[in-house]
Parts: C-alpha cells; sequence; structure tokens
C-alpha cells in the first residue's frame, strides 16, 4: 500500500515521533485526558465478590485491547467501602504494573466498568478523538515501559502518564487516522489469524504422524522401500491412548531402556563469566536444545566439581520436568562445556535396546505425554513429576533396526512440516511489523491517510 506524505514537515522535539506534519504540535497526555487509578474490594471480604453487578477489571484485561467482557463483578457494598472507581465506555485503561509484557499496554472499553488500582483510566477530553489517542498509546508501548524502567519491575505512575508525549492532531484527521488504523490493522489481524490457524493444523499433523508412526509403524510404501512388512499383525495394548501394537514391538519401562535417570543440579553455583554454562527449560526450543546468548555461565571450578556428579552428553535427551512446561523434550547435540540446572530430567538411552531419536520421538507422543499428564494431575502443588515416575513411564520398542528405519523416515516427514511451520511463523512476524509500522507511520502524520493510497 503506497501512501502519500504531508506537504510539509516540521521537527516534533520528540525523539521517537521525529519530524511531524508542519500544523501538528507536541502536547502531554495530561493536557488530552483526565486520569486516576481504581481500586480493589477486600478480597477476604466475600460478601463483595458474591453476586456483585458492577464489572470490575484487572490489569489483565489490557490484553484483550478492546474490553467487551469483566475479570469480575463487584457489589454496591464493595464499590462504596473501596476507591475502585468508574470508567465510561470508549475510555482508555492502561496497565500501571504487572508481570511480563503487561504494564504500559493500553486497551478501550468497549463497556462501562470499575478497575483496579495497578490500573489507570484515560479519559480523552475533546478535541481528542479516544480511538486515536488509543493508536498513539499503542504506537509508544516500548517508550512508556522504558518511562518506568522497561522490564523492571518498576511501575508506572499518573505522574509519568500525564508526561507521555502526544500530539495534537485536528479532530477530522485523528478521526481519519483512527478510522484507517481500525480498517488496516483489521485487515492484518485477519491474515495473522489465518497463518496461525495453519500453524496449529500443520503442528497437530505432525502430533498425529509421530503418534500414528511410533504405535503403529511405518505406513506401507514406506515400510515395503525399508524391507519390513507391511501391515503387521497387531496386538492390543490395554493403555487406550495407544491402542493397537506390531505383535513383534514390545511396551517396557522408561527404566528399562534407559542406563540413567537423574536430574540437573539442586544447587547452582554463582554466576561467573566464562564458557561453562547452565542450561534449563528455556534452552529447549523445537526438539533441540540450544544455546542461548544469555545463558547463565560459571567458573571452570564450580562446572569440573558439578561434573563429577553427572553429565550431559551427547545423544541424551534432557525432558523438562517442573512448571507448565513439564514434558517439552530435546535430543542432546554436540554441546561442550554445558550441565543442567534441576528443572531438567537427563535421560539416557541404552543404545543397545534404543535409539535416541526414537525414544525422543516416543517421548513427544501421547504414549508419554498422556501419561505424563496424568501423572502431573496426581500433585496439587506446582506442575512437575519425579524421578521415579518417569521411570514408571512406558515405552514402546521396536527392534533396533525398525526404530532407525521409524526415526529416520519421521526425520525427513516432520522437517517437511517444520520448514511450512517456519515460513508460517515468518509471514506472522512480518505482518506484525508491518502493522506496527503501519499504526507508527499513520499517528506521526508520516503517512496521509486522509485521501487513501496514492495512485
Amino acid at each position: 500500500m503506497k501512501l502519500p506524505a504531508y506537504p510539509r514537515y516540521r521537527p516534533s522535539g520528540v525523539e521517537w515521533f521525529g519530524d511531524v506534519p508542519e500544523h501538528w504540535t507536541p502536547i502531554a497526555l495530561r493536557r488530552t485526558s483526565t486520569r486516576y487509578a481504581g481500586g480493589t474490594p477486600d478480597r477476604s471480604n466475600d460478601s463483595y465478590w458474591d453476586e456483585g453487578t458492577i464489572p470490575w477489571i484487572n490489569s489483565g484485561a489490557v490484553n484483550q485491547g478492546l474490553i467487551t467482557a469483566p475479570s469480575a463483578f463487584i457489589t454496591e457494598e464493595a464499590y462504596r467501602n473501596s476507591s475502585a472507581r468508574w470508567v465510561a465506555k470508549d475510555a482508555l485503561v492502561m496497565a500501571l504494573a504487572g508481570q511480563g509484557k503487561t504494564k504500559g499496554m493500553v486497551a478501550q472499553t468497549g463497556i462501562a466498568t470499575t478497575c483496579n488500582q495497578s490500573m489507570a483510566a484515560i479519559c480523552p477530553t475533546p478535541p481528542t478523538e479516544p480511538r486515536y489517542l488509543y493508536w498513539l498509546l499503542v504506537s509508544q508501548y516500548e517508550h512508556i515501559r522504558n518511562m518506568a524502567g522497561g522490564e523492571a519491575r518498576d511501575g508506572l505512575n499518573l505522574e509519568i502518564l500525564g508526561s507521555i508525549p502526544c500530539l495534537n492532531v485536528p479532530p477530522d484527521e485523528q478521526r481519519a487516522i483512527a478510522a484507517f488504523l481500525n480498517r488496516e490493522t483489521g485487515r492484518v489481524d485477519r491474515l495473522v489469524a489465518m497463518k496461525r490457524d495453519l500453524i496449529e493444523r500443520l503442528n497437530e499433523k505432525r502430533a498425529a504422524l509421530i503418534a500414528r508412526t511410533v504405535t503403529s509403524g511405518l505406513p506401507p510404501e514406506a515400510a515395503h522401500t525399508a524391507g519390513f512388512l507391511v501391515n503387521p499383525p497387531l496386538k492390543p495394548v490395554t493403555l487406550e491412548w495407544i491402542g493397537n501394537i506390531p505383535e513383534h514391538w514390545e511396551v517396557t519401562k522408561m527404566s528399562w531402556v534407559c542406563v540413567s535417570i537423574r536430574d540437573g543440579t539442586h544447587n547452582p553455583p554463582d554466576r561467573a563469566d566464562g564458557v561453562h554454562r547452565l542450561l534449563s527449560v528455556r534452552n529447549v526450543q523445537g526438539g533441540k536444545f540450544a544455546l542461548l546468548s544469555d545463558d547463565r555461565t560459571m567458573t571452570a571450578e564450580d562446572f569440573a566439581e558439578l561434573q563429577r556428579s553427572y553429565t550431559v552428553d551427547e545423544g541424551d535427551i534432557v525432558l523438562a520436568i517442573v512448571g507448565a512446561t513439564t514434558g517439552k523434550s530435546a535430543i542432546v547435540g554436540k554441546l561442550e562445556n554445558v550441565t543442567v540446572q534441576r528443572s531438567l530430567a537427563i535421560l539416557r538411552p541404552n543404545k543397545a535396546v534404543i535409539s535416541s531419536s526414537f525414544l525422543h520421538y516416543v517421548i513427544q507422543s501421547p504414549v508419554v505425554q498422556t501419561e505424563i499428564e496424568l501423572t502431573v494431575f496426581k500433585y496439587s502443588a506446582q506442575p512437575g513429576i519425579y524421578l521415579e515416575d518417569i521411570g514408571r513411564l512406558l515405552v514402546v520398542r521396536p527392534p533396533l533396526p525398525e526404530q532407525a528405519a521409524i526415526a529416520a523416515y519421521l526425520d525427513k516427514e516432520t522437517a517437511k512440516l517444520d520448514g511450512l511451520v517456519a515460513k508460517a511463523e515468518t509471514a506472522v512476524e512480518r505482518l506484525q511489523e508491518y502493522r506496527t509500522s503501519l499504526i507508527t507511520a499513520a499517528v506521526t502524520g508520516k503517512i496521509d491517510v486522509r485521501k487513501g493510497p496514492a495512485s
């Protein structure tokens, strides 16, 4: 889409705005809106929350972009006895604090609601158009976060919000920009949704392929080419998520196909500059055990001390055993000077009975993942699985030559699907970058959207 520029520009005086149309002027947010924080009724008083009728939102509501549903309801009494305040429909709210990327995110209210103390209501005053201001604040997300320490835990406050740079733009242009961005970002969002749906379907196809192959064997054509029996007779397995397997295969325990199953260090050494890395579940990415630029490092002496207890070798499988990522796994490639934290188990396959590649595919399949989910479900605390439970996990085991053929087949077929997923993910990334640049260009006047695309 090619859009014209404005005829004349001048410096805005704000670094991230750059030059703006000559008739636009910088202005602080405090001059375009009223701002106030909300409050949270006493959480220990159930009567404040049971059968409430007043909508109330918490900081996480900003993820909706347009808030159409409250986080909870509070009672009239709760409203009177707290600092919660009403926020009108079509106003803006911004998270002052919150976990992860929440701080600095802005949303527009599609309903009248109250909000908590970790959110600020931003009520535009005429002639400021709420939707234009929304897009302007969206475009400044990173800058707003940096005004309160970026990734640090420092929170925003009303004073900081009041100082956020804005632009004094004629109302008709504000409306034109808002309409343009509503339309164009909607189009981009639909394309992104289509790509994400494709990614989901490809990942489902990948999972089904692995599940089918590690429990039923190679498809007929591949089995024939590899010299194995086509459509071998099957035998039932008592676990319903495994189903029938070829008659000559076995179902055994993880402890019987691994020479060792242990976890990483429970006492991480102090951080120190060096080349010896302490890796964790964050290094398990796409079935690979990857080094990252910000990996924790330690002294050579501390590394040597850990090596006396256990090692991480090529061909081992690392398995996430703590937290929300429990069950993620990767094969360890040729890595030097690495060890792991207790969030990972190290499974060392017995190469005389099972290959690392085949076992990794079995771990990725419902054969093991369902067992892990059922095991984790038994524990009411933080999700996780103990080493003893890992040893009891059931594993499907064909003869070694068949394992090698299955692993090779899955390597080839999953690589095709992974390539399609990677292309779709790249497309999503580019669309999101385009969306961001389009918003910034429109709200700062780098493009003139009043008359539509240039011919």
